[in-house]
Formats: structure tokens, sequence, C-alpha cells
């Protein structure tokens, strides 16, 4: 049986994950700050999910938890990061903007690194980072959370060129970029190219198995991403 930790199962994309993963024969270790719905997604599969309550935005947490479950589970064969926040927040209010920090930023690169670093002395090993549409360029109305994953996206990039010292070639590092998907994440009033999240998920560990290096989520918004790439500044200034 293959080893798997869901880190923000507690909702949205990790908890289908998570549910996906089962089905798929993983015993999956759940995280998330919101105990009562890990609890519940562990009574649905009591005998191939282990719980570990924790809040990202503590550093030191996410490694105790971490050891913990390596610990219990010996090796660990997939690696989800699904954790984040994400606000609207056009007028910059710093506690909206340092909470997204503290989650997006410090603690997703620590799991990064403690992901990397295992897989690394395993010799083999699959990590998945949830970033966003968010990550290709700017906006105004939610800087912090655009900056934040265009910063996971590099990272995430970065870990995958450095697999290349890794002898055995067996860690692989997927970044999965949904666009808007039917979850509390998805920002704003007005969305279009909705995702259900059940289609999502499926995509998503569709990518997984294939260990596809960038995966959109539809398909469909690679389309966005490559107009995006290509508008200059002044046209996303009048527009987004």
């Amino acid at each position: 049986m293959k080893n798997a930790i869901v880190f923000g199962a507690t909702s949205g994309i990790g908890k289908s994950l998570t549910e996906i993963l089962v089905k798929e024969g993983y015993r999956v270790a759940i995280t998330g700050r919101r105990l009562p719905l890990l609890e519940a997604l562990k009574q649905k599969f009591p005998d191939q999910v282990l719980v570990k309550q924790n809040d990202i935005q503590d550093t030191q947490e996410v490694e105790n938890v971490f050891s913990e479950i390596v610990s219990e589970f010996g090796t660990i064969d997939l690696i989800v990061q699904s954790s984040g926040v994400g606000f609207v927040n056009p007028k910059l209010e710093w506690s909206k903007e340092e909470q997204s920090i503290n989650t997006n930023v410090l603690g997703v690169t620590k799991l990064y690194t403690l992901a990397y670093n295992l897989f690394r002395a395993q010799q083999f090993g699959h990590l998945v980072g949830i970033t966003s549409i968010a990550s290709i360029r700017g906006n105004r109305a939610a800087p912090v959370y655009f900056a934040s994953k265009a910063y996971q996206k590099a990272y995430l990039e970065s870990l995958y060129i450095k697999t290349k010292s890794i002898k055995s070639k067996l860690v692989f590092i997927t970044e999965i970029r949904p666009g808007f998907v039917d979850t509390a994440m998805a920002l704003g009033e007005a969305v279009f190219w909705m995702v259900p999240l059940e289609k999502a998920a499926n995509q998503i560990y569709s990518a997984i198995k294939s260990k596809k290096r960038v995966a959109y989520i539809s398909k469909r918004w690679q389309l966005i991403a490559w107009a995006l790439k290509l508008a200059p500044a002044w046209l996303l200034k009048k527009t987004l």
C-alpha cells in the first residue's frame, strides 16, 4: 500500500483528493486546522486515514507533524500541498496580507523543504503543489495572493531543477494551476469557467498519475495562461 500526506484536507480540493487517493488504495495522513472536519473524513475511511491537526502558519508545528507522520508510515510516496488562504484585499489591510504570507509563503516553503529533503533521502517520492492561474501575473484586488502563488510556482520549478542531482531519478515535482474551482478559495463574485470540485479533483489526480510537471485545471485555463503571459502590463492595468 502506498502512503500519502495531504496538507489542507479539511475541505475543497484537499478533501476531494483524499477521497480519491483512499479509493485508489493509498493510506493517507490528512492535516488541517479544523479537527472535526478531519475526524469526519477519517470516519468514512477508518482503516486508511491518519489524522494530524496542524496550522501550516506555524512552521515548527508543520515540522513536528511531518516527522510524526513519517515515523508512523515509514516511507512516503506522495505529498500534496493544498493548504492556502486568499483574500480580495484592495485596501491592502495588513492582517490579511500577513495571514496570506504566513500561510502561502512561509508555511508552504517549510513543507516543500521537508518533502524534498525526505524524498532525496528516500530516493523516491512525488511532491504536488496546488498553486493557481493567479501565479502567472499580478492583480490589483488581491496582490499578495497572486504574488504568493507566483512564489510557489518559482519554488516548485526550482525543486524540479534540483531533482537533477538525485541519482535514482525517481523524485517528481508537479505543479497544479487551477482556474476557478467551486470552493471557498474562488476569489471574487463574477467568476467564469467555474470548474466543479469533483471534476477538478479527478483532473488533478490524473495529472498526479501521469507525473505531469505542470497541469492546468481545467485544461482550457491553459489558454488564459497563454494570453496572460503575452499581455503587456499596461493592458493588464486596464483590464484586471
